[in-house]
C-alpha cells in the first residue's frame, strides 16, 4: 500500500510539475505575441510562423490533458484557465494585422 502511496505521490508532482511548465510557456507566448505587436506592425515571418506554431503545440498539450480524478478543484480551475488563456492568446494572435493572411 505504501508504495501504490508514494506512486501517487510522485504523479501527482510530475503532473504539477508538468502544470506549471505550461504556464512558464503560456507567459513566454504571450510576451512573444505582444512584441511581435510592437515590433513589427504586419505579423509577417518567420517569428509569426513560430508564434502560431507555439499557440497551436500548447493548445493542443492543454486539451489533451485529462483532469486526473485525484486532482484538487483548484487544479481543475487552473487547467481551465489555462485553457482560457491559449484562447484568447490565439484571439489577439489573429488580430494583428495581417495575421488573418497566414
Amino acid at each position: 500500500m505504501n508504495k501504490q502511496k508514494e506512486m501517487v505521490e510522485s504523479f501527482q508532482m510530475a503532473h504539477r510539475d508538468f502544470i506549471k511548465n505550461l504556464e512558464v510557456s503560456l507567459d513566454i507566448l504571450d510576451h512573444r505575441i505582444r512584441e511581435a505587436k510592437e515590433v513589427d506592425a504586419i505579423c509577417t515571418g518567420t517569428l509569426c510562423k513560430a508564434i502560431e506554431n507555439s499557440i497551436n503545440d500548447l493548445s493542443n498539450y492543454l486539451y489533451s490533458i485529462s483532469e486526473p480524478r485525484w486532482g484538487s478543484n483548484t487544479e481543475s480551475k487552473q487547467l481551465s484557465r489555462m485553457r482560457t488563456r491559449i484562447h484568447d492568446m490565439y484571439y489577439k494572435y489573429r488580430s494583428l494585422s495581417g495575421a488573418a493572411t497566414h
